[in-house]
């Protein structure tokens, strides 16, 4: 059983890795250009396409889930019409998106304060790169599938090529063309259809064979899509929530100044480091669930949750001793500025506390996913956001900035908590 984790776990950790090194790349092209309105436009951009993007995680994650039921069933039918139903909401969805492009660009600039040069230059970048959407919304559904037949590699590959494809294209556009933010955006929206174009070529190598499953009719069947909807409905609903807390948690440390906000931005980095390694896992829990629920082997489910907490517990005791011992390194790669560095020291016992407090969350929402629970995840997140908006707004003005992280590590353990509550009646049922 531990094979079979890490075997889905580490790839996938790598593919996370990969993912803030798109930003860490653009921003470094972007940061040598001549103005420094450059780097605004890109933050800008980049906020106004994660807000659409995390609205369609449910892509993912929904066609995970049900893909990895059909694989443990054994069901090759099932497997095909869940990729090419969720090949086809991605395509309408990110057609919508590109037909609809004027609207969310004008919206999404007027709710985000920026000096007009910084908002023209945002603007340049997002008129190219949405044109991506169809193939970033496919990458989605693509990338759940894949784990969903137990196959990690393949997207961790695709992850890599596009990191590659997008720094090399990024280079050649704006130094060798002098394409400036246009070419960095140009250089985005090739690498993300490069991957894209890539899963559909290994689609046809390794799973050629299923084509022999496809029936056209059931794309027009719109009963069929209603488990779907049914289930990407609550991921969507749990999705808003999540981000209206780290969206919230933003805006209510800049309230706090500038400091503050360069704090907690530091800070927060190191909560999404720990993430990136829980994800890994909570990816093998969407695809090993999913098997055992679709096999209806309820032992094996059973005997998965145990190792999955193994591995979770052995990390956040991991990342809980490196939190103690190396904050003070680890903030000095971060920045050089002294007076953040001895700020955040003040806030030194909560990010020690995000690991204990938060792995639980992140293995059950991997179960969860697998085993379609998906109303049984939105409602703990729900009541685990409830209570995060509660502490702050009662406390703030007695414990100010250390409310908003006391807040954050309850929001994160009553996750667990609730959805372990919620966990056996979902672990017995799946007989």
């Amino acid at each position: 059983m531990d094979k079979s984790i890490l075997r889905l776990a580490i790839p996938n950790i790598i593919s996370n890795i990969t993912v803030p090194l798109l930003g860490m790349v653009d921003m470094f092209i972007v940061g040598h250009l001549d103005s420094e309105y450059y780097i605004g436009a890109i933050a800008l951009a980049t906020m106004i396409f994660n807000f659409i993007y995390w609205s369609f995680s449910f892509l993912r994650m929904g066609t995970s889930g049900f893909t990895a039921q059909a694989y443990g069933a054994q069901d090759h039918k099932e497997q095909t019409n869940t990729l090419f139903r969720s090949l086809a909401v991605a395509m309408f969805s990110g057609l919508l998106i590109v037909l609809l492009q004027y609207f969310i660009v004008h919206i999404g600039l007027y709710f985000l304060n920026a000096e007009p040069t910084v908002k023209t230059f945002a603007q340049d970048y997002f008129d190219i790169y949405v044109w991506a959407a169809p193939a970033v919304l496919g990458l989605y559904a693509f990338n759940g599938w894949y784990v969903g037949m137990q196959n990690a590699k393949t997207p961790m590959l695709i992850a890599i090529g596009i990191n590659v494809v997008n720094i090399a294209l990024s280079f050649t556009f704006v130094y060798g063309f002098g394409m400036k933010i246009k070419g960095v955006a140009l250089a985005s929206a090739c690498a993300q259809y490069a991957g894209f174009l890539s899963f559909i070529l290994i689609w046809n190598i390794k799973y050629g064979w299923l084509k022999q499953y496809i029936n056209p009719e059931i794309l027009k069947d719109f009963k069929s899509y209603i488990p779907f909807f049914k289930v990407n409905s609550d991921i969507f609903i749990r999705t808003m929530a999540l981000v209206a807390v780290t969206t919230f948690f933003m805006s209510a440390s800049a309230k706090e100044g500038k400091d503050i906000l360069a704090v907690n931005a530091l800070l927060m980095q190191l909560f999404i480091l720990f993430s990136y390694m829980m994800d890994g896992f909570a990816y093998a829990a969407e695809a090993l669930t999913g098997k055992f629920i679709g096999a209806k082997n309820r032992l094996m489910l059973k005997h998965l949750v145990k190792r999955l907490f193994f591995w979770g517990i052995i990390i956040s005791i991991f990342f809980t001793l490196i939190y103690i011992v190396f904050f003070d390194s680890i903030l000095v790669i971060l920045t050089d500025k002294q007076n953040i560095i001895e700020l955040s020291k003040q806030y030194h016992i909560w990010i020690c506390l995000i690991p204990v407090a938060g792995f639980s969350a992140f293995l059950w929402d991997g179960i969860f996913v697998g085993a379609t629970a998906s109303r049984q995840m939105r409602n703990s997140m729900l009541i685990a956001v409830g209570s995060f908006f509660l502490l702050f707004w009662v406390f703030y003005d007695i414990l100010l900035n250390n409310i908003l992280w006391i807040a954050f590590i309850v929001y994160l353990a009553l996750r667990g908590i609730v959805q372990s509550i919620m966990a056996p009646s979902i672990l017995n049922d799946s007989r």
